[in-house]
């Protein structure tokens, strides 16, 4: 029987009002310039989470070469969008903030700061040992840019990467820390400390009391676009001194704000046998060979002890150049090996020119 691979975090998805307009931002800041997926269509499988009905849509999943997860920017379509009624606050149930990698942070702060961007406090120490900083998008989402050596394709201009991981506000840390254990493979703590953090002041709730968790892997992600994405690790906070509330609370799946976090991997079908004997069954499921665009593979979604929507994608196509029809095909590939290099960095044709 075939075992559950899990090749790395392939993106972070990002409800917005206008994709086109948001990944413009994207591309300039943080470098994700190479759309993987660019198509229009219907969320014809996420009945559960947006009212019942199908939901036009339009989507694009970019990645930077340097290395790192991607970003999902997703435009929901023929419907008012329904915006938090407030900021969400540090603790609060759901995805938090993205964070981006950086090879230097210094040097991105220091091109932010040039820029005029919204930044929420100045380089330092993390409590796990990390530099970093966090900055407000101009859509009011909460991103960190933070140290990480890893680098696929490095790029002359830009110091950031993709996405390295995510914060996640959780109601019961320990039940969080067995959960992510289990299913995804973070089965390390590489820093837990409780506290009001002064890494945090600046960001929306930054003073509360609260305990912070950073996951990391014992197992090196696996597959083929593993040298891609590269590893991540995932941040888990409670809050204890305030009442949090979830994120995605009386919204739609798509509107404003981190809707999930998605992970590349091989064999669903193992995949759903682990997240069903750990008590957390697909609440979603495209079956097999879904298009989005020009890319083809099978997505589900299981929910975290809290809700939160944790997305599988076993990707069996992406295209590469476009105009000519050659494709990245992993269906035959060894689920184990990653893919050269070379063909990776083929991705550099479909990156877009301003």
């Amino acid at each position: 029987m075939k075992e559950k691979v899990i090749c790395g975090l392939q993106q972070v998805g990002v409800g917005v009002k206008d994709a086109k307009e948001s990944w413009k931002w994207y591309r300039k800041y943080f470098g994700i310039d190479i759309p993987v997926v660019d198509a229009v269509g219907v969320a014809e499988r996420m009945l559960p989470y947006t009212g019942g009905k199908p939901q036009p849509r339009y989507a694009i999943l970019a990645v930077n070469l340097q290395g790192g997860g991607g970003l999902e920017i997703w435009e929901p379509r023929g419907r008012e969008l329904k915006y938090p009624p407030q900021q969400p606050q540090l603790g609060d149930l759901g995805t938090f903030i993205a964070k981006i990698k950086s090879r230097d942070v210094q040097a991105t702060y220091d091109f932010f700061q040039r820029e005029g961007l919204r930044l929420l406090n100045k380089p330092c120490t993390s409590f796990a040992g990390l530099q970093h900083f966090y900055l407000f998008d101009p859509w009011d989402n909460i991103y960190e840019i933070e140290e990480d050596p890893f680098v696929f394709a490095r790029s002359k201009t830009v110091t950031t990467g993709g996405t390295g991981g995510a914060v996640l506000g959780v109601s019961d840390m320990d039940r969080s820390i067995a959960f992510y254990g289990q299913v995804l493979g973070f089965d390390v703590v590489r820093a837990d400390k409780t506290g009001v953090f002064e890494d945090m002041k600046g960001i929306p709730g930054g003073e509360r009391k609260v305990r912070r968790v950073l996951l990391e892997r014992s197992r090196p992600f696996e597959g083929p676009l593993s040298p891609l994405m590269g590893p991540a690790h995932l941040e888990l906070v409670q809050a204890f001194d305030m009442p949090v509330v979830k994120i995605y609370e009386n919204r739609y799946w798509g509107d404003p704000g981190y809707i999930q976090i998605c992970f590349d991997v091989r064999n669903m079908e193992a995949v759903e046998r682990d997240c069903r004997a750990a008590g957390h069954p697909f609440v979603c499921d495209s079956g097999v060979d879904f298009a989005m665009g020009d890319a083809d593979g099978h997505f589900t979604y299981i929910e975290d002890p809290d809700g939160t929507l944790i997305e599988f994608v076993e990707t069996f196509r992406i295209p590469i150049m476009k105009k000519w029809g050659i494709y990245l095909d992993f269906r035959k590939r060894d689920d184990h090996k990653p893919l050269p290099a070379w063909m990776l960095k083929a991705l550099r044709f479909l990156r877009a020119n301003d």
